[in-house]
């Protein structure tokens, strides 16, 4: 079983690699900087302090974590470009998030461009978060939060444009955008908001989410889960 799991990690490792340096393909390079990097800065001051054997077991682990960590990084950013622009980008990140702390109704709103509206209900309250040009989410938005707020006159509601324009949310601070917002329902009120928001539907079967590699975090990349 350990065998299986060790052979499975090394898979994942390589499977990751591969795709990383499809967008990255210096990362060799950037990767065997960093690790050379971390581990003079860790190991020489020790090398002329204690002695050579102890620098060597101290730099090539910090170098090492220093190398891992930024495969790690550039790995979460080659996740995220290559499903960047698709429709139902943000949706596949908010459902991608560990501990289903934002449940998700994609696509509660979808028009003729295949701009899309997704219902996320939360700590915070209900947030709509949108895909596509500022100029055309606009009056999405508008419609579903009146929609919404029908249904929940006394929630908070969030509007989160996802995008590459100045004042949109980029994919990759997605996650980070949604963490910063405040928390104003309990538990049970969440549960009590998502039952009656449910009876909305959602067009969920007009337009695809993207699959694939998902950037969750850092550990995801290091290991297998």
């Amino acid at each position: 079983m350990a065998k299986g799991k060790f052979r499975q990690g090394i898979s994942s490792l390589v499977q990751n690699w591969k795709t990383t340096q499809k967008s990255y393909p210096f990362l060799w390079a950037e990767a065997l900087g960093l690790f050379a990097l971390g581990a003079v800065v860790a190991g020489a001051p020790v090398w002329f302090l204690l002695n050579p054997i102890t620098s060597i077991l101290i730099g090539l682990p910090v170098g090492l974590l220093a190398a891992t960590y930024w495969f790690s990084r550039r790995a979460m950013s080659a996740a995220y470009s290559s499903i960047e622009g698709q429709p139902g980008a943000a949706a596949a990140v908010v459902q991608s998030i560990r501990g289903n702390k934002w449940p998700m109704t994609p696509a509660v709103a979808v028009n003729k461009n295949q701009d899309m509206i997704s219902r996320v209900v939360g700590r915070p309250g209900v947030i709509l978060i949108s895909e596509g040009p500022a100029s055309r989410v606009g009056s999405l938005l508008a419609n579903e939060r009146k929609k919404t707020a029908r249904w929940v006159p006394d929630i908070p509601i969030y509007e989160i444009q996802v995008g590459v324009e100045a004042d949109q949310v980029k994919l990759q601070k997605l996650q980070k955008t949604l963490a910063k917002l405040p928390r104003n329902l309990r538990g049970g009120e969440v549960t009590e908001v998502r039952r009656r928001l449910d009876a909305l539907g959602n067009a969920a079967n007009s337009l695809p989410i993207p699959k694939g590699p998902m950037p969750t975090s850092a550990r995801s990349v290091r290991r297998p889960r």
